[in-house]
């Protein structure tokens, strides 16, 4: 049996994917050992996970009050931070678990110099959209729809190119510690991402055609289950048999409060019951005169909402959004920041939900995009076939399959590296 460390971020987000997954090779007889920030403790030993700190440098308090450009200006800087301090203490954390292999969150971009000093197998793990660098398909961090001509493949490659200036202050560090522990340095963005497997728990039929993907990339589909999260207290009784309109603007930036205000609004008169999850950044009190009475909480318990709802609104962050399509319900989506703009685009091209823009987004608007997408039945039928192929995906089993395998290879590759012992 293998002992695994999981590196990854402390987001609510990256945990959903990154638990699920240590529980399955945990259950498998392996060991697990998640490696992240500090506050997250108590969460990962609640999921019978091992644990070990290895980021000191707290939340972001204004994280949750930003979108667009100036989100991701702040978070660059607050990212360096982390890396610098992941880069400095992981190692130690590592050789302290005796962890042989390492699964690599995707946004934890140092994971695969960290595991290349300390001559360690490493998979590559996609919690949010897959953020490998392609031409043919627009940055993650856009909303741009695919278009395969060539201006189109020529505007991605700018942008790719800007994004990577934009994260210099984090590049920079990675490269230091690439040279200060003699390994050769990144020659192009992809190169940080593992050569041995790449898992992302997105699913093929949601992602834009003609991804120029490695042979080791694998979509396996979502990972998400109750291990991790927290049980919630939820006035079940006070719904109705009305179809239910689920809220959530995702845990992280998640404080802008005129927003729910609006979409509360535009849910009036659409004979529908709204329940709204605030995701932790405001109290459910300080929205107490919200439009049509909409049942508010600080948590929900989104997994089984979404099975009873008929629409979801929400940020367009990717396991919201894969939730709710392994239920088949369609999705209006408000992108606030990061990968969010991605993943929205993506509902729209495949037909499953419409996206606006935040600054779009007015009451008027908004409640013309939930009409249509609770009226139009293709909506619908798009939602159900992406739900059929969430469920034939394979989800952690076939993720835990790929990489016991890898692992496996790996192991055999090393051994047959090595000298015969001498007679």
């Amino acid at each position: 049996m293998t002992h695994f460390g999981i590196l990854c971020l402390g987001g609510t987000g990256h945990l959903n994917t990154l638990l699920p997954l240590g529980d399955e090779l945990k259950q498998r007889g392996h060991q697990v050992t998640v490696l992240s920030d500090a506050h997250v403790e108590a969460k990962v030993k609640e999921a019978g996970l091992n644990f070990e700190a290895i980021a000191h440098a707290g939340i972001d308090p204004k994280r949750a009050e930003l979108t667009g450009l100036r989100a991701l200006y702040r978070g660059i800087s607050f990212f360096k931070i982390r890396v610098a301090t992941s880069l400095r203490e992981t190692p130690i954390a590592i050789r302290k678990a005796g962890i042989e292999t390492l699964l690599v969150d995707m946004s934890a971009f140092e994971g695969g110099t960290i595991a290349e000093h300390l001559n360690l197998p490493f998979i590559t793990v996609c919690s949010a959209l897959v953020l490998y660098e392609d031409n043919y398909v627009p940055p993650a961090l856009t909303n741009w729809a695919f278009n395969s001509a060539w201006w189109a493949r020529l505007r991605n490659q700018i942008a790719y190119w800007l994004l990577l200036l934009l994260a210099c202050p984090v590049v920079s560090v990675i490269a230091h510690h690439r040279k200060l522990w003699n390994l050769p340095a990144y020659k192009k963005y992809n190169d940080c991402f593992s050569k041995l497997a790449i898992i992302s728990q997105h699913t093929a039929e949601l992602e834009y055609p003609y991804r120029k993907l490695p042979p080791y990339f694998y979509f396996t589909g979502p990972f998400h289950s109750s291990t991790g999260r927290p049980n919630i207290d939820f006035p079940f009784e006070k719904l109705n048999d009305l179809p239910l309109i689920y809220v959530s603007l995702g845990t992280s930036r998640n404080r802008i409060k005129h927003l729910f205000q609006v979409i509360a609004e535009a849910c009036v008169g659409l004979e529908a019951q709204v329940v709204i999850s605030l995701g932790g950044g405001l109290e459910s009190e300080a929205l107490p005169h919200l439009s049509g009475n909409p049942i508010v909480v600080q948590y929900a318990p989104q997994l089984e909402l979404l099975r009873r709802a008929t629409l979801c609104i929400t940020h367009a962050g990717l396991n919201t959004t894969l939730e709710a399509l392994s239920n088949a319900v369609p999705l209006v989506a408000i992108p606030l920041a990061d990968d969010q703009l991605g993943v929205a685009a993506r509902l729209t091209w495949t037909g499953v939900g419409e996206f606006l823009p935040l600054s779009s987004v007015t009451v008027a608007r908004l409640q013309q995009v939930i009409r249509r997408v609770l009226l139009n039945g293709s909506y619908k039928q798009n939602a159900i076939r992406l739900q059929k192929a969430i469920r034939s995906s394979g989800g952690v089993q076939y993720a835990a399959d790929v990489i016991e395998s890898k692992v496996a290879e790996s192991c055999s590759v090393k051994q047959q590296a090595q000298p015969a012992a001498p007679f």
